[in-house]
């Protein structure tokens, strides 16, 4: 990157840093079971809601009690089950004709993060409805209210339940648009550990070291405050702790309630201090291949630590420390290569291979175009790279 367009990015980057604390994040009340939903609509006499989720969590028929307890309270809901990983600016606007049709006023998003960036995008759209989702990528192009969002997770990874954050998908173009906006913050989060019990072991591994990426990439980049620092330690101490055992042990109560914590507190993380190039590679990658976006992380992560090099060995070192992943007397060179090892080990234990298949090509300028125009000057990351540098890296990913 030439000298001018990095005084650019740092001065932006620094300036942002500097907002943080006069900005108005704000962190979603927590409720800890589904069935806590009904009282808090009934208290903001709230009496049509809008669902979003996808066919998976229909199929699995993780609805069907909440929906029962909503049929016996004579709540209306109306479910909009057509979310698909990436989701698209068409079916943002399916689901906001679905609201508006039935004078809907609140919105609960269930599932991963693709239901929960449809229901922010479509709220954004319900409150800007001059606003094409187009033009709403970027910083704060949003700027007003949204209806009441009711965040739950049924995996622990995306931490989309914390984040100002919402990607869409133009599907002509394969264009991920990442929208950011203090509004589409939930209001409220729903960590009920009874709803991930279920999760295949894939969605298990792949969406645990997303949070993971998450919580590293805050960590290591040069935004994180004295609370992100927190939420990023404590968020890699859980994903150490509990990941591997959900993994192998899916109904444990304790893991898997530690892993929704874990990827709160990244979200929390990665929220103020944002992500990095690893999060711009992956979501090119998912919007041209439809790559799941936690495989994509997990796949890149270790590979992009490496790139850093020395820049990141002292705060990669102490989170491998306080993991017990080394030992107090490696230097930091040492638990820093240790602990990067240790994201190899986790990948391959839980069958994430360690190259992206399927890359071509002749997309890879595309792609790094569009991961330079996310990364550059917003990500607050330890090295900088451009659109040069970028490409090399879908070099050092690909199969």
């Amino acid at each position: 990157m030439n000298l001018f367009k990095r005084i650019y990015c740092r001065s932006f980057q620094f300036v942002m840093k500097v907002a943080i604390p006069f900005l108005p994040y704000r962190i979603p009340k927590i409720l800890n079971q589904l069935e806590e939903i009904l009282p808090l609509l009934k208290s903001k006499k709230i009496t049509r809601i809008c669902i979003i989720t996808d066919q998976g969590i229909q199929k699995n028929h993780l609805l069907d009690s909440f929906l029962n307890v909503l049929d016996e309270n004579n709540m209306e809901y109306y479910i909009y089950d057509k979310t698909i990983p990436n989701p698209t600016i068409e079916q943002v606007e399916e689901a906001r004709e679905l609201y508006l049709q039935n004078q809907c006023q609140g919105i609960v998003a269930v599932g991963g993060g693709s239901p929960m960036d449809l229901a922010k995008a479509m709220g954004a759209r319900i409150v800007r409805p001059k606003k094409s989702v187009q033009k709403m990528k970027g910083l704060l192009h949003i700027r007003k209210k949204l209806p009441l969002l009711i965040a739950v997770p049924t995996t622990a990874g995306t931490g989309s339940e914390t984040t100002l954050a919402s990607v869409i998908v133009d599907s002509s173009t394969h264009h991920k648009y990442p929208i950011n906006d203090f509004s589409l913050i939930p209001h409220y989060a729903v960590l009920d550990y009874r709803l991930t019990l279920t999760l295949p072991a894939q969605i298990t591994s792949t969406t645990g070291m997303d949070a993971l990426t998450h919580a590293v990439e805050a960590f290591i980049g040069k935004s994180r405050t004295p609370q992100t620092k927190r939420m990023s330690i404590e968020a890699v101490r859980l994903i150490h702790k509990h990941l591997k055992n959900c993994y192998d042990n899916p109904q444990s109560a304790e893991d898997r309630r530690g892993m929704l914590y874990a990827a709160h507190y990244a979200g929390i993380a990665f929220t103020k201090s944002y992500v990095g190039y690893i999060h711009a590679i992956a979501h090119s990658l998912g919007g041209q291949y439809h790559i799941p976006h936690g495989l994509a992380n997990a796949i890149i992560l270790p590979i992009f630590l490496e790139e850093y090099g020395h820049k990141i060995y002292k705060r990669l070192s102490i989170l491998a420390k306080i993991c017990g992943i080394a030992e107090e007397r490696d230097s930091k060179e040492v638990a820093a290569k240790k602990f990067i090892a240790w994201i190899y080990e986790m990948n391959a234990y839980m069958n994430i291979p360690n190259k992206v298949s399927g890359i071509r090509e002749e997309d890879i300028e595309k792609m790094a175009q569009y991961a330079n125009q996310e990364g550059n000057p917003l990500y607050p990351v330890p090295i900088l790279m451009d659109k040069k540098q970028l490409k090399k890296m879908y070099y050092k990913v690909m199969e």
